[in-house]
């Protein structure tokens, strides 16, 4: 007879919902995997149930409540009594992991979390366990599906920032307060773990630079087609000067970039090192059953007895001076000198132009430029000399460019 696992559910939202169905549907499949039956024996929603109960009755515990409070009480009363835990919280991994991966330490148990980080894209597996022994140099990639819905959205339609915005929460891509998504900071969470992981390193929130796409304007994109270019919201975390960079940013790709073709709601996160090259997984990054499944992937994996590890191995500084290519959109007076005198800021900064657009508006222009990568300070430094000058008519708008193409 097939042992029975006992798991307790944390909540049953839209995520927690989907995993209990599968778990109805799968539990001969998940029987035949990994030897052991699962059945939910507590679930634990808004006005019912009783986490002590759960704790009691459970030996593996998945939390889907999401936030900090009270999962984090929850998740580490779980571990501290010897229970695996499932999560697919990624800011309680991102801003609390150092004491979670402790405490599962101490009792012997695992702490999962698949599903924080990309939704079904199983890059943390690949990372832990596939390219555990592989010194990784960079991890990136589009890890929020709701902000590139919203640019393939702009870029294909046309449509401003908020029309596109209003887009995806009509279809459940977006929340109703999508502020960490548009702004940066879900990205963050997911980039800070999987920095944690790929370098072996203490990664916190804090640590990880981020910007949101709610500046971003329908000519930005319409330009940029112009230069062979598509925008992403992107999530970098490398081995740069000694330490390693965390950042989000919205940035350009050339087609030749594996990233660049991937539209919609989807996630797609590319791994490198210098004994593979690049590895680059991509899927949907939302939604409940798509969330589920990287849960329950989590699940058959401790179920099967699989246990990965996650322990911190140096501590490496984080490197706030990197370099970068941009994009600089100028409004500009339309009157000679204009391109010479911008030119000479931007080279006396050291800061080298690719490309150059520029289009009349009457007494006005339109200047649009890609440099070549250079030291980020470099930019500014220029970035703001030119934003004084008299002929600028309007803010400079300033975006990252990824300049490598993979053939």
């Amino acid at each position: 007879m097939t042992d029975v696992a006992r798991i307790g559910l944390l909540g049953q939202g839209t995520v927690g919902a989907a995993l209990h169905e599968m778990l109805g549907e799968r539990a001969d499949e998940i029987a035949a995997v990994a030897g052991r039956r699962p059945e939910v024996v507590g679930i634990l929603r808004r006005a019912q149930g009783s986490f002590d109960d759960i704790l009691e009755r459970a030996e593996i515990v998945v939390e889907l409540i999401g936030g900090t409070d009270p999962a984090r009480d929850y998740v580490l009363r779980s571990l501290r009594a010897g229970r695996h835990v499932v999560t697919a919280n990624k800011r309680l991994i991102a801003e609390h992991g150092d004491e979670l991966f402790d405490a599962a330490r101490e009792a012997g148990v695992q702490l999962r979390f698949e599903a924080a980080a990309a939704g079904v894209v199983p890059v943390i597996r690949v990372v832990q366990e596939s390219l555990a022994a592989t010194e990784l140099t960079r991890v990136f990639g589009i890890v929020n599906g709701t902000t590139n819905f919203i640019l393939t959205e702009m870029a294909t339609t046309g449509a401003s920032y908020a029309e596109a915005l209003g887009r995806a929460q009509e279809l459940g891509y977006a929340e109703a307060d999508p502020t960490d998504d548009v702004g940066g900071a879900d990205a963050a969470a997911k980039m800070a773990i999987l920095a944690r992981l790929a370098f072996h390193t203490p990664v916190r929130l804090d640590d990880v630079t981020y910007e949101g796409i709610a500046g971003i304007q329908p000519d930005d994109i319409s330009y940029a087609k112009e230069l062979g270019l598509s925008l992403k919201l992107l999530g970098v975390a490398e081995r740069t000067g000694g330490g390693i960079s965390v950042r989000v940013f919205p940035c350009f790709l050339y087609r030749g970039h594996p990233l660049a073709p991937v539209e919609g709601p989807f996630n797609a996160v590319t791994v490198e090192a210098p004994a593979i090259t690049e590895i680059t997984m991509s899927g949907p990054g939302a939604g409940g059953p798509e969330t589920a499944t990287a849960v329950l992937g989590d699940l058959v994996s401790i179920l099967a007895g699989k246990a990965p590890v996650h322990e911190p191995r140096v501590e490496l500084p984080i490197v706030a001076d990197v370099r970068s290519s941009f994009y600089l959109h100028l409004e500009v007076a339309d009157r000679p000198g204009v391109l010479a005198r911008t030119a000479e800021v931007l080279g006396r900064n050291e800061v080298s132009v690719r490309s150059v657009v520029q289009r009349g508006l009457g007494d006005d222009a339109r200047l649009v430029m890609v440099m070549h990568e250079g030291p980020e300070a470099h930019f500014y430094s220029a970035l703001d000399e030119i934003a004084k000058l008299d002929f600028v008519r309007a803010t400079p708008r300033a975006i990252r460019v990824i300049e490598e193409e993979f053939v």
